[in-house]
């Protein structure tokens, strides 16, 4: 094997390091978005299920909640994400069934379906055919589940829909907009990769610790 040959092997395999990283970056800030976002639409029903004082306000509770959150940690806690959340611990109340697979936004999208089998059938469908976020929408939007509801020839429905297929890359995840929102990074500044990742991690870590606070300090109002 002569120099350039070798070089350029080099070169592929920290390639492919880099691509597992940013890869194995992307689904640990995804499993703790999804799962922070489960833990907090529990916490909310919970508070809710709580107590007659308690239920006294439940209706003014995700306005409350959204101007202190919002005060406390920036931007993503609007009434309507609150709701959003609750909705997610709602639809999806046992931790085990989500997807490592699924972004929040992927979720965020799936929370738009009519009723609970609409859900179950694109949340399946995301994780057996790796849709991105996009594809997702435009799925949904041609109302594949119920053109198959309707179709007698529901193979033949299927193989339509996936000329259409876009497959998710890792790296998506990175650049999720919901990503940025939930840990605070301005989204109109250009990160280097290694640079975003370092950043990612240090705000999550921060995030995470303000957060566990917070829950304790509403949990004694």
């Amino acid at each position: 094997m002569n120099e350039l040959q070798s070089y350029k092997g080099l070169v592929v395999y920290i390639g492919e390091l880099l691509h597992e990283a940013r890869k194995n970056a992307g689904r640990a800030v995804n499993t703790i978005l999804v799962n922070t976002y489960w833990q907090m639409g529990k916490h909310i029903v919970e508070f809710e299920q709580g107590g007659k004082e308690k239920a006294a306000y439940g209706a003014e509770l995700l306005e409350r909640l959204s101007k202190d959150l919002t005060q406390a940690y920036g931007k993503g806690f609007s009434r309507s994400n609150l709701f959003q959340i609750r909705q997610f611990y709602l639809k999806f109340p046992k931790v085990q069934t989500l997807s490592g697979q699924l972004s929040w936004s992927h979720y965020a999208e799936i929370l738009k379906a009519e009723n609970d089998l609409e859900i179950s059938f694109y949340t399946h469908q995301c994780e057996k055919e790796n849709w991105s976020v996009r594809e997702l929408k435009r799925q949904m939007k041609s109302m594949l589940f119920h053109r198959l509801a309707l179709s007698t020839d529901k193979q033949g429905v299927l193989e339509i829909a996936e000329k259409g297929k876009e497959i998710q890359k890792a790296e998506d995840i990175l650049k999720d907009p919901y990503v940025f929102e939930f840990l605070g990074i301005p989204q109109q500044y250009q990160y280097l990769e290694g640079e975003l990742e370092e950043k990612l991690i240090q705000n999550l870590q921060h995030f995470l610790l303000e957060l566990g606070k917070g829950f304790a300090f509403i949990g004694r109002q």
